[in-house]
């Protein structure tokens, strides 16, 4: 009888692993097939050779972006060099980069931005929130950007406790925002086998210089986060999850879950049209790729768009598919003036005019 039950409790645990490893597999793309989708003409973005992982646009069509990521088990093709911040004039007939300066006194050697946010001051003044992993920790930089020197001015390091593991930000004021922690564990095989394993246990944070605190919990790989254009939800990408959660933004800043979006693949950054309010997604459809990458079998790119997420019916629709080596491990998607820009993590970025579509 003793027999029996060990090799039943052996038989439970043997299904627990088989079913995890399927669904780890599932949501990472293992089974997927990708069927190629563009928008209308797409186009390369000159300067960006080393990744394109978060884009944000400025009301007059500048574009700031992220660029030179070095991240656990991710691909890099520019290790030895920092990171930088990149900026693009949307209003260009022919799009390409340049590096904006950033101010004496910050440690540009180590700088390596993940994500970023903006924030435009009642006087004019763009503040420009990165959050950086120099030396394998995390801390969010505040700029000011300088559009006539094309510089950044470095205000502050902020480090806290509970923004421990930060993969994107929003920005709320010159110095509040919100922040999502993609993992829970500090070390790198732990983290690793957070993810197999499926805890949900990711965090968002609420910063303030008078009040720190976490504000969701519950989350499997906490990833992109935005707010609404009227400021009154957030938006969260939930990678592993496959969702697009809705909260609501209470008045002590504390978060009240409001809905949940299943995008049927996985989501990284969110960002938001002001005009429409609609979500555009860059997404990493088949993202065990760039956990084993091989350039001749190299990861596709998605861009997913939700439209009217706050209603009882949102929209979800693929916008643009790539399966080829053309866009490899997208991470973002943007929209300006009838241009759709897209990011990756490690690789190029790529601009397509939505106007052209049929």
């Amino acid at each position: 009888m003793a027999k029996l039950l060990k090799v039943a409790v052996c038989i439970g645990i043997l299904s627990v692993v088989v079913y995890q490893l399927v669904d780890f597999c599932k949501l990472m793309g293992v089974f997927r097939e990708l069927v190629p989708i563009e928008p209308g003409n797409c186009h390369l973005i000159k300067g960006v050779e080393y990744g394109s992982e978060d884009i944000n646009i400025l009301p007059g069509g500048l574009a700031l972006i992220s660029t030179g990521l070095k991240y656990q088990s991710l691909p890099n093709f520019d290790s030895d060099r920092p990171g930088h911040i990149l900026l693009v004039d949307l209003n260009e007939s022919v799009l390409s980069a340049v590096k904006l300066r950033i101010s004496r006194g910050f440690d540009v050697e180590s700088f390596n931005p993940h994500g970023l946010s903006t924030y435009i001051d009642g006087d004019g003044t763009v503040y420009v929130f990165v959050v950086n992993h120099p030396r394998q920790i995390t801390t969010v930089e505040i700029f000011t950007f300088d559009e006539d020197q094309n510089s950044l001015n470095h205000l502050k390091t902020i480090k806290h406790e509970l923004l421990h593991s930060v993969n994107d930000i929003v920005a709320l004021s010159p110095d509040s925002f919100y922040a999502t922690n993609d993992h829970y564990f500090s070390h790198e095989h732990l983290k690793n086998l957070e993810l197999v394993i499926g805890l949900s246990w990711c965090t968002v944070v609420y910063y303030s210089p008078s009040d720190v605190k976490e504000v969701a919990t519950g989350l499997r790989l906490a990833n992109g986060i935005n707010v609404s254009p009227d400021r009154r939800y957030i938006y969260i990408a939930e990678s592993l999850g496959h969702n697009v959660h809705v909260m609501e933004i209470a008045a002590n800043n504390t978060l009240t879950p409001v809905k949940i979006v299943n995008v049927g693949t996985l989501p990284d950054n969110l960002e938001v049209d002001p005009k429409t309010g609609d979500v555009w997604i860059g997404c990493c459809p088949i993202c065990w790729k760039l956990f084993l990458y091989n350039p001749e079998n190299a990861p596709g790119s998605e861009v997913i768009r939700i439209e009217n997420i706050l209603s009882m019916d949102p929209k979800v629709t693929q916008v643009y598919v790539n399966n080829d080596s053309t866009l490899q491990g997208s991470s973002v998607a943007t929209v300006y003036e009838e241009k759709l820009l897209i990011g990756t993590i490690f690789h190029k970025a790529l601009y397509c005019e939505l106007s052209a579509q049929p």
